[in-house]
């Protein structure tokens, strides 16, 4: 399972991505858990944000929806860190 997040927004407006691969990792059931509660909660469309909030993007497996500040969810959140930490 691939998992892709995209930022944007920000008072810079700088856009950040990160990857990560989970298949075969110790963690991947916790990761695709993570993403699925993630992806449920998602939209189709980019949602409005707040001045100089942060817009994502997240993919999974080629499925993409997207969220923005300050209304993620805590899967979001979470997913969101894990994937920005991580990737590369």
């Amino acid at each position: 399972m691939r998992i892709h997040v995209t930022r944007t927004g920000g008072f810079a407006g700088i856009e950040r991505h990160a990857e990560v691969d989970v298949t075969g990792r110790a963690d991947a059931e916790e990761w695709r858990s993570l993403a699925e509660r993630a992806l449920a909660a998602g939209r189709g469309a980019p949602p409005a944000g707040v001045p100089d909030g942060f817009s994502y993007a997240i993919t999974v497996d080629g499925r993409t929806v997207h969220c923005a500040d300050p209304h993620l969810t805590e899967a979001q959140r979470e997913l969101i860190r894990r994937v920005l930490k991580e990737g590369a």
